[in-house]
């Protein structure tokens, strides 16, 4: 599908000169962008692209000379990164998930399909499933028994979705995912070597066998609306109350997020995270890749973490954090930064103990003299 110059624009609310009607199939790297392509150029670096490529028209700066670039047609952007949220979302066909329901799709007679929905080859659909208008699930997917999910749906190939899941509208779900497992939840007849080392952080009063029960999953699921899910994210069911996932919150690829978890809205949880169970996690949060949060914690509002971060307690609202166990960024880059120090002052402290020895032996010396 092609786009005019003018048209991308106007999706942008960005401003356009020159051949506004010229039309474009894709869009490409300067340097490799062609007579159809719509060059990709938002900051001055990629200039000297520009002349290696061959394309007629660009995404610019502000600013930018588009004519002496030998362009045909240019949008100005102020904003680089947002520009290609617009972008790249025109020229993104989507899966192809042919209009309808493939002939080899298993749908329960009490199932409810909306209009519009696009259902691809052997996808299940247990008893009593709802799935919203202009929903499109691809192939190989599972949607177990009473689970609801909202119009405009995308459900890549491959994801399972546990019984009585509960998910909102334009919810993008990746390949892989699976939502609705069950929690992670054992106990043993008596107190475990864990419970007893969570209370003397450490001490063990004697190790002796112990066998596990699993604690079932009664539990579900709940996503709210604009939320996506990457390839591979495993979000378990709640043991008594729902998992819960609020409206506009993305989750990386192999994202973890355990049982009883509440996350809020808009918040961004990077790949590798891991959650774990009954933990809280605020609005507008995000934690970078391979962050872990422990059990029953509570992650304020505007928390960001920085990668790798381990949080084993409470962290306040609008914290910036680092390191393992996380503190303040700025405390843990001082810390690495005497880290560093260390062989140096190890150096200094060896000298001032030579020579304070040296010093002591003269000073006995000249006192037997």
């Amino acid at each position: 599908m092609s786009h005019s110059i003018a048209e991308i624009a106007r999706a942008l609310d960005a401003r356009a000169e020159g051949e506004t009607d010229l039309r474009v199939l894709r869009a490409a790297e300067p340097a490799s962008a062609g007579p159809e392509d719509l060059a990709l150029a938002m900051s001055p670096a990629y200039a000297e692209g520009l002349a290696k490529g061959r394309a007629r028209v660009a995404i610019l700066w502000e600013g930018a000379d588009w004519q002496a670039l030998g362009l045909k047609a240019a949008i100005f952007v102020g904003r680089p990164r947002l520009a290609m949220s617009g972008v790249t979302r025109a020229f993104d066909p989507g899966p192809r998930i042919a209009p309808g329901i493939h002939p080899s799709t298993v749908i329960d007679a009490s199932a409810k399909i909306g209009p519009g929905a696009a259902i691809g080859p052997f996808v299940v659909i247990g008893e009593g499933v709802e799935i919203g208008a202009n929903a499109r699930i691809a192939a190989h997917v599972h949607i177990a028994e009473g689970t609801v999910i909202g119009a405009d749906a995308l459900i890549h190939s491959g994801a399972r979705i546990g019984a009585r899941v509960k998910i909102g509208d334009r919810v993008f779900i990746q390949p892989g995912a699976v939502i609705g497992s069950d929690g992670f939840s054992f106990v043993t007849p008596e107190k475990s070597g864990v419970e007893e080392i969570r209370q003397t952080l450490g001490e063990r009063s004697g190790v002796r066998a112990q066998s596990w029960l699993r604690i079932h999953s009664l539990g579900t699921v709940e996503i709210g609306d604009d939320v996506e899910i990457g390839a591979n994210v495993t979000i378990d069911r709640g043991t008594i109350r729902a998992t819960k996932i609020g409206s506009g919150s993305k989750l990386d690829n192999l994202v973890h997020v355990g049982h009883n978890v509440e996350v809020g809205h808009d918040t961004l949880l990077c790949g590798q995270v891991g959650i774990a169970g009954s933990t809280r996690i605020g609005n507008r949060v995000v934690l970078g890749g391979q962050c872990g949060v422990g059990d029953n914690l509570f992650v304020g509002d505007d928390v960001i973490a920085g990668g790798a971060t381990k949080m084993m307690t409470n962290v306040p609202a609008g914290r910036v954090v680092l390191g393992y166990p996380a503190i303040k960024m700025d405390q843990h880059i001082e810390a690495q930064k005497n880290i560093r120090r260390l062989p140096r002052l190890y150096a200094q402290v060896a000298e001032l103990r030579e020579a304070v020895t040296s010093f002591m032996q003269k000073a006995g010396s000249k006192g037997e003299e």
